[in-house]
């Protein structure tokens, strides 16, 4: 058997040359979206340090279902200010948008990161008092998946322990344990230990949890295993879960979510609005 090239698979720069001119595009979108939108509030701060903030892009009218976006970058770069345009869809469909950001590694480790993000889950909680469904990409997906399996009555007596009770991921990366053969485990850190503890794969995810888990058609072996995996093993433990191909590389797989008319954005309303309605 051929053992698995794990730098190949796993270096997403590498697999899609044109993704500087991608990155610029979002990063043209992304602050076209905040010029646009209306009531935007950027840089809430969750947590003591910079990059512990949240964007909020409501939606128009009263009470909307609320959404917690989370960003990728290999867990080493980018912010949410990247990504505002990932707000669009969800808005246009009343759902109000939250963008969380975090520190990065080397300067933290992952274990630290996962705990920012359920601090920043905790602290919209007590903004809004609405259950959360979060999205993310990448990297971003890793942590969604940490914020959907998480028990969250372990963490504060005030909150539903299904605070977060379904979620959407793009192209997640989900048992890390194969990022310590690769050149980018140089700065995250990772041993064989925290890979694991640390991978939302091996976590006991609460029954009746929602998990649709995408990834782009064109992207790496690996990266369709990761989601696969992760629908394939939850589902067996009782959540419910999905998965799907989709068009697009590992940079251009999320862009419908910015589309107000794609099958990712009208799935992704489906399930924020059926989160919302569950009784707190």
């Amino acid at each position: 058997m051929t053992a698995i090239d794990y730098e190949a698979e796993y270096n997403v720069h590498a697999l899609v040359p044109e993704h500087p001119q991608v990155s610029a595009r979002r990063e043209r979108d992304s602050k076209a979206y905040r010029a646009e939108a209306r009531g935007a509030e950027l840089n809430v701060s969750y947590g003591p340090s910079p990059r512990q903030v949240y964007d909020v892009f409501p939606a128009t009218g009263g009470s909307a279902p609320l959404a917690l976006y989370i960003h990728g970058g290999g867990w080493r770069a980018l912010a949410p200010s990247f990504f505002s345009h990932m707000a669009k869809g969800a808005n246009t469909h009343g759902i109000t948008v939250a963008l969380a950001g975090y520190d990065l590694c080397p300067d933290v480790s992952m274990a630290t990161i996962i705990e920012e993000v359920r601090a920043a889950a905790l602290a919209l909680w007590r903004r809004y008092h609405q259950r959360i469904f979060v999205f993310g990409h990448s990297a971003g997906g890793h942590l969604t998946a940490c914020l959907l399996a998480t028990d969250w009555t372990t963490l504060a007596s005030d909150v539903p322990g299904d605070l977060v009770p379904a979620a959407y991921t793009v192209s997640g990366v989900f048992d890390l344990t194969p990022l310590t053969h690769t050149a980018q485990n140089e700065i995250l850190k990772l041993d064989a230990k925290s890979a694991h503890d640390c991978s939302p794969l091996f976590w006991k995810v609460p029954p009746g949890r929602k998990l649709d888990a995408v990834v782009g058609a064109d992207e790496s072996s690996e990266f369709i295993r990761q989601s696969r995996t992760v629908a394939e093993t939850w589902r067996k433990a009782g959540a419910d879960t999905r998965f799907e191909l989709v068009a697009g590389n590992h940079f251009t797989a999320l862009e419908p979510l910015a589309d107000p008319a794609s099958a990712m954005t009208k799935r992704l309303a489906e399930m924020a609005k059926a989160a919302a309605a569950l009784p707190l």
